[in-house]
């Protein structure tokens, strides 16, 4: 293995357990165990774990704790209960994505901000230089916690019964903390799958206790690879693929979790031309004929002219058709515009279509 690639407090569970691992975001993960298909279908039918101990997690706190989140966030946690969790983005002033992220509302003075593995320098960096000026303190905790992520329907069944985490209260987007072994533990009923779910952040310790405990009762463990079929079966976005420094939130047809009736933050104004304006291309899906796979990068073409290119594209497990989400130039983002996709030599007919291509199935 590379010497600066990380790994996480799980790392050699996979490895007993013979998981194909990979390098990803600077970790080597799992990436499959028993094969993507059966760890995807395992999530949508029943339950399974995955080992998210790569994620960043930072604390803020302070006296203006909630007036910093709003000013970094595009969403708005202004008089949100405690226990909320927002989903959103931190953007750059021309409206470009720093990350996508949840905030965790655990008072008034102090948020908990979950971030992805590949940028929590970047992140970290980000958010301590525009801290300036607030009364806050800003802690990066990634190194102190590992996360695992229960998903599926029988998620809270073996969260109550497995691990003795009483999480039949815990409404959907918002999150607990326990003291459980010692220690304070958050449990949030989120996931990043489209089904029901619970994510818990604790101690290395902890969170190998809580993986060996839902091995020993049979749960199946999850790699990356359908943690990816997942999310992009029910139109949610990678950063990186569907959001980047270059694709804003309106771009990625999530415009819904920029609230531009609050007070300024850092992205409004070019946010606000792009929603006022409209912009010249957008995230939708694509449903193609036949079998063929679309990928990450294939041009999309209309009359042999490129229009758009695939973010994400895969056969998918749960409806068997051949979909994609992709960057299109308007005005062919319209639903049902005939478009074809090029792979390699070949090109493909698709149609525009929602970039929902599986309904999501979370308990409210």
């Amino acid at each position: 293995m590379e010497e600066d690639i990380k790994i996480t407090c799980l790392h050699d569970r996979h490895v007993d357990l013979g998981a194909q691992m990979s390098p990803f975001a600077g970790y080597d993960m799992p990436i499959q165990y028993k094969g993507i298909a059966d760890e995807h279908n395992a999530v949508r039918n029943e339950v399974g774990v995955f080992d998210v101990s790569h994620m960043g997690e930072v604390r803020v706190k302070g006296a203006e704790a909630e007036k910093f989140v709003n000013h970094i966030f595009v969403n708005d946690v202004t008089g949100a209960p405690d226990g909320q969790i927002f989903y959103g983005m931190m953007c750059y002033e021309n409206g470009g994505v720093v990350d996508d992220l949840l905030v965790y509302k655990v008072n008034d003075s102090e948020f908990f901000l979950v971030i992805n593995a590949s940028n929590i320098d970047k992140d970290v960096a980000w958010i301590m230089r525009n801290a300036e000026g607030f009364d806050v303190e800003i802690t990066d905790e990634s190194l102190y916690y590992g996360e695992v992520a229960v998903q599926g329907p029988k998620a809270e069944e073996t969260v109550c019964t497995v691990l003795g985490i009483p999480v039949e209260d815990i409404k959907f987007y918002t999150f607990k903390t326990f003291d459980l072994d010692g220690e304070k533990v958050v449990v949030s009923r989120t996931g990043y799958t489209g089904e029901d779910g619970f994510e818990i952040y604790g101690s290395h310790d902890f969170t190998r206790r809580v993986w060996d405990k839902l091995m020993d009762s049979g749960v199946q463990p999850c790699g990356l690879g359908c943690r990816d079929t997942l999310r992009f079966e029910v139109g949610l976005p990678l950063y990186g693929d569907e959001l980047t420094d270059d694709i804003s939130p309106i771009e990625a047809s999530l415009s819904m979790f920029v609230k531009l009736d609050k007070p300024e933050f850092i992205g409004k104004e070019a946010l606000a031309r792009q929603k006022a304006e409209g912009v010249t291309r957008r995230i939708v899906g694509l449903e193609l004929e036949g079998n063929a796979i679309p990928r990450h990068g294939y041009p999309v073409e209309v009359d042999g002219t490129q229009v758009g290119e695939i973010t994400t594209g895969y056969r998918s497990i749960s409806t068997g058709k051949s979909v994609a989400m992709a960057m299109i130039n308007k005005p062919y983002d319209k639903l049902g515009t005939e478009v074809e996709v090029r792979i390699r030599r070949k090109t493909f007919p698709a149609k525009v279509v929602k970039k929902r291509f599986y309904d999501k199935n979370y308990k409210k």
